[in-house]
């Protein structure tokens, strides 16, 4: 453990380039340390060693005009899950074959992870319980590389000029699956209050095709433009996490009104199953968000609105012939796989195995 690794944490209220900016702070200050990652068991003892180490980097934190929340930045095990390779090898799986049991291609990997917990007004209007969000990752737009560093000066790199947005995310899978290529560095460089450029993507999708033309008995919708994408990626839902006078914007899209499905009950199906507090409205980390893409991409949300068009999504069940097949890369958790209590993500697989 050569270097200690810290970082700070701001909120910023108005403009997030030019806003009010506050400093959010626990018992000692300012200043957060980062766990060390999982360099082994030697190094930690065990699972359980390096867990009690991470936990205290658990801070609790003071939100200036806020409240109180939780905050933990460190490594964690791969919480994500998905047989990537069959996917991409044009769906070399049976998308209508068992709903688990197909290998998870991330289970041996770690990741860095941000948890943070705020108080519901933290975030809402007190009137619009709705509430969405999206992440961003940016970079200095010059790198330099020092060739003689002097002695006792690890930068061997310099950094400077404007902070460049190289990453964004909202919803699972936009830019892989959604966004054609020509756009996804553009995409990833904008805000959602751009999005009206990326529009054509989401009425009119290409995955659909291919996976009719993978599998015939799959047909793709025929309504467009989909209008029912667009609730699932631009708008939110009506009745389940679409807030009023929205915009069209991708991102991730919560009611905060809605109860939370207890540890150990909740379906990874989200919604689709009848569990409202799950997928699309917020993302838990065992909801099954590839299932659930590829279905909504292949018309779920026509056939779960019925022919009253329940959750006025612009499409019926005849337009989706294939709406109600439950397809499936046949990888699935439950969310008594994950930690019950904050940061919820699990222990980090040891650096020796």
């Amino acid at each position: 453990m050569n270097v200690r690794e810290t970082y700070t944490v701001d909120i910023t209220r108005g403009d997030r380039h030019n806003g009010n900016v506050s400093a959010i702070t626990h018992s000692g200050g300012n200043e957060f340390d980062k766990p060390v990652d999982n360099i082994g068991d030697k190094s930690f003892g065990s699972a359980a060693g390096y867990e009690a180490y991470a936990n205290q980097h658990v801070y609790d934190i003071r939100i200036p005009n806020c409240g109180n929340g939780r905050l933990f930045v460190g490594q964690r095990k791969e919480p994500f899950y998905i047989a990537v390779g069959k996917i991409f090898d044009l769906f070399n799986l049976n998308p209508l074959g068992a709903e688990s049991g197909t290998k998870n291609d991330l289970e041996g990997n770690n990741v860095s992870s941000i948890a943070l917990e705020v108080p519901i007004a933290c975030v809402t209007s007190g009137k619009e319980k709705v509430i969405g969000g999206y992440t961003t990752a940016s970079i200095r737009k010059n790198r330099q590389a020092d060739p003689s560093p002097a002695s006792g000066n690890n930068n061997v790199t310099r950094e400077n000029g404007l902070w460049v947005q190289v990453s964004r995310l909202g919803m699972p899978l936009v830019n892989e699956v959604v966004i054609g290529l020509d756009d996804k560095d553009r995409f990833n460089a904008s805000d959602p209050s751009g999005d009206s450029q990326f529009a054509n993507y989401v009425t009119h999708p290409s995955l659909p095709a291919l996976v009719e033309s993978l599998f015939p008995s799959a047909k793709a919708p025929t309504n467009f433009p989909r209008t029912d994408l667009v609730a699932a990626f631009l708008t939110g839902i009506k009745g389940v996490n679409q807030p009023a006078n929205v915009k069209a914007s991708e991102m991730l899209r919560l009611n905060t009104g809605t109860p939370t499905t207890a540890y150990g009950a909740q379906n990874p199906l989200g919604v689709a199953a009848g569990d409202p507090a799950g997928f699309p409205n917020g993302r838990r980390p065992a909801d099954d968000v590839v299932d659930l893409s590829l279905r909504v991409a292949m018309g779920a949300l026509c056939t779960l609105t019925g022919t009253s068009d329940t959750f006025a999504v612009g499409c019926k069940p005849v337009n989706a012939p294939a709406g109600a097949l439950a397809l499936t890369d046949g990888v699935r958790k439950d969310s008594r796989e994950y930690k019950p209590v904050f940061p919820y993500l699990n222990t980090p697989l040891p650096g020796n195995n």
